[in-house]
């Protein structure tokens, strides 16, 4: 999967390179446009976190150290990659880019915010645009590999690139270590200044080292931030000198619930168990752990010892919407359709925004055979997330079994056109029109969508398979 990715990334950048790198000098717009190109590429691909929560975080930090990092030139994107190993890396324009592992094994908000305030840095010093600068003279397919290789894997890139990887060893476009004190400098002071603990960068590095192959098909963050003992040292010289006073660990908030989401969006969830399961050994009482234990246990098929977890959980914390959710679920999921709609309920009525519950609460709904009860919850998640395929997928079940065949058809019909089905979909918008009155407001929208579909699919092929 890894090297799947990482291919992507190369043909992402061997492709806008070709395409935006000028003769003479490297922009700024050039960097808005390549840094833009890029990120838009990753998305497309699903090669960025789309966990709402972690991403949420990371932006908010992200957004509170560039709140004191002078006046940007650009208009700064923080994302977190799907990708294992543990690292973080920026592009020119302004997109600051977190592995889930510096999540994984950070300690608190401060460090996390240590890591961003360096690569903003790293942007606002235009470190890499400054090294495109130096090799222009360099193949440009041969710089993209290069530029994809040093933060994603270099294997990969010299697999997909037409030289060897002992080339890319002779031409390089990782940070110098000039660049690294440079950017320790500059994101010491925005981190000062947004009123973190300075000295969370020093501790982290020190973790970091602990872990430093935690993947080998991934470089790690030393491999692309050199000169590790040295800028330890600059920084402990900065600490003493100018950054005396210590700031805070946490101003975003929510940290520990955080890092255990980021530990479960793996698949690995016998590691999760044996990991929460250290940390309860440490601490029987730590709520994070025992929600994550619960998790666990309910992915990897244990209801009944999810059940058990769960309920410790919200013994401590009856009204944390996570905890409520997930114990509705282990009810629903031991078959106690009854104690999951009440649980869910009460969560519902304690969290009434939160798209997670409201799900649960359509799901356990459906399980009851309350469907309009689910329908009304679908409805509502989908003015939040119109795109959401899984919704319009549920939601057509849940009209179809209310007898609601117009709404269902047509439901299936953006469900399909979604998945890139056309004809399918322009099967399921002709039925729903035809159950569909005249004066009804979805009526000229059907037609539209009919019309439009029409034109993609010969009419030969308009009739969806039987």
């Amino acid at each position: 999967m890894l090297l799947k990715s990482t291919f992507l990334v190369v043909t992402v950048f061997v492709h806008i390179c070709c395409t935006v790198l000028p003769a003479a000098s490297f922009s700024l717009e050039d960097e808005r446009k390549l840094g833009r190109e890029f990120y838009e590429k990753l998305r497309e691909k699903g090669m960025l976190s789309d966990n709402q929560r972690i991403n949420a975080f990371i932006e908010s930090v992200g957004r509170k150290v560039l709140a004191h990092s002078g006046k940007p030139v650009f208009d700064f994107t923080f994302s977190v990659v799907n990708a294992s190993g543990i690292n973080a890396f920026a592009t020119p324009g302004g997109y600051v880019y977190i592995f889930p592992g510096l999540v994984k094994i950070a300690e608190n908000e401060s460090q996390i915010a240590g890591v961003i305030a360096h690569e903003i840095a790293h942007v606002n010093a235009r470190h890499i645009a400054q090294s495109i600068e130096k090799a222009q003279k360099m193949n440009i397919a041969t710089l993209a590999a290069i530029l994809a290789g040093s933060f994603l894997g270099g294997e990969a890139a010299a697999a997909v690139s037409a030289f060897s990887i002992a080339t890319a060893t002779h031409m390089t476009l990782k940070y110098s270590r000039d660049n690294e004190e440079d950017a320790d400098r500059l994101g010491l002071s925005y981190l000062s200044k947004a009123g973190y603990d300075c000295r969370s960068v020093v501790d982290f590095l020190a973790i970091m080292r602990r872990y430093e192959y935690y993947s080998s098909a991934v470089p790690s963050y030393f491999l692309t931030h050199p000169g590790t003992t040295d800028r330890m040292t600059y920084i402990d010289g900065l600490l003493a000198s100018i950054y005396k006073n210590r700031g805070v660990s946490s101003i975003v908030g929510g940290f520990s619930r955080i890092k255990t989401l980021s530990i479960l969006a793996d698949e690995d969830r016998h590691g999760q168990i044996r990991y929460f399961e250290d940390e309860l050994t440490k601490n029987p009482d730590d709520l994070d752990a025992l929600y994550g234990i619960a998790f666990a246990y309910e992915s990897a098929g244990y209801a009944e010892k999810a059940l058990e977890f769960f309920k410790r959980a919200a013994k401590q914390a009856p009204d944390d919407p996570d905890i409520l959710r997930g114990l509705g679920g282990a009810y629903l999921k031991m078959g106690d359709t009854g104690t999951a709609l009440l649980t869910l309920q009460s969560a519902y009525r304690q969290h009434p925004t939160d798209p997670e519950i409201m799900m649960s609460l359509a799901r356990a709904s459906e399980r009851a055979e309350r469907h309009d009860q689910a329908i009304a919850l679908y409805e509502k998640l989908l003015e939040i997330r119109p795109e959401d395929q899984t919704l319009q997928y549920n939601i057509a079940m849940a009209y179809g079994k209310s007898n609601r065949l117009a709404d269902s058809h047509y439901y299936f019909g953006l469900f399909f056109k979604q998945k890139g089905k056309a004809k399918t979909a322009l099967f399921h918008f002709k039925a729903a029109l035809e159950h569909t009155p005249p004066e009804n407001a979805r009526f000229g929208e059907l037609q539209q969508q009919i019309q439009s579909l029409s034109k993609e699919i010969p009419a030969a092929r308009q009739q969806p398979a039987q």
